[in-house]
């Protein structure tokens, strides 16, 4: 299934390759100017290394938030009115399949260009962040495969709603009441435990939470075995899941 699922993200690179001009406000300078808002301007107004934020500063604390969140909305996004658009709309997944490849290599096509194109926008973030003094420590390389696997994480489940909606009504509430909400309170601007109990115990259920935790414990060199292993756990079975899910989806929308 790998060399399909290949050929099938070739050509999803093919095409962003020549209309990747119009996503660089989304995919990088949105962030950055976040960065450098959030990050830079307000973070002079917090006291440096706070007890509440684990002793780092503000912008050591927002930088891999602000990273992964980026790549999740991305996945999400990419993963519903495209995956719509190429059942229904401009039917070019039907295309594909009318080829030797497969509903599940479309699938894995689809999410193997969205690990990369992560991958990608978290490099040029972390870089930039890097300068900024976002990134405290050698281990915050660990963060690209991270936020790669955080948008992994999200994109199949969505990919599978994608697949099965009928039309997209339901696209713009799922990010406005659903996306958004887990934005603000999965410890992107502030620790989760100044939120009560109960939200923060439906916070960290949230496979966002898990990979901004994961990523902020290696940008700051702080990664523990066990714990990096139970964030882990938590992104691989959202992404187990959403894959059987999202696969069932394609084959039945695409073969019947």
């Amino acid at each position: 299934m790998a060399a399909p699922a290949l050929r099938a993200a070739e050509r999803e690179i093919r095409i962003f390759s020549r209309m990747w001009r119009g996503s660089v406000v989304t995919m990088f300078l949105w962030p950055i100017l976040m960065l450098l808002a959030m990050g830079v301007g307000l973070g002079d107004l917090v006291e440096d290394e706070t007890p509440e934020l684990d002793g780092l500063t503000y912008v050591a604390f927002i930088t891999p938030a602000l990273m992964v969140v980026n790549a999740v909305q991305t996945a999400i996004g990419f993963s519903m009115w495209p995956v719509m658009a190429g059942h229904r709309w401009l039917g070019f997944h039907r295309a594909m399949v009318a080829t030797p490849l497969t509903p599940t290599s479309v699938l894995g096509g689809h999410l193997t260009f969205l690990a990369v194109r992560s991958l990608a926008m978290a490099a040029v973030f972390g870089g930039v962040a890097a300068l900024l003094g976002g990134v405290e420590s050698w281990w915050g390389l660990l963060a690209l495969p991270v936020t790669s696997l955080a948008a992994l994480a999200v994109a199949a489940p969505s990919a599978a709603h994608g697949a099965r909606a009928e039309m997209d009504h339901s696209f713009d509430p799922i990010m406005r009441i659903v996306v958004t909400p887990m934005v603000l309170f999965s410890g992107t601007f502030f620790p989760v435990e100044q939120l009560p109990v109960v939200l923060e115990l439906a916070v960290k259920i949230l496979p966002l939470w898990h990979g901004v935790e994961l990523a902020r414990d290696a940008t700051s060199g702080t990664v523990e075995a066990g714990t990096a292993l139970g964030h882990t756990a938590v992104l691989v079975a959202y992404l187990a899941v959403g894959w059987v899910w999202a696969r069932r989806e394609f084959t039945r929308r695409l073969t019947s």
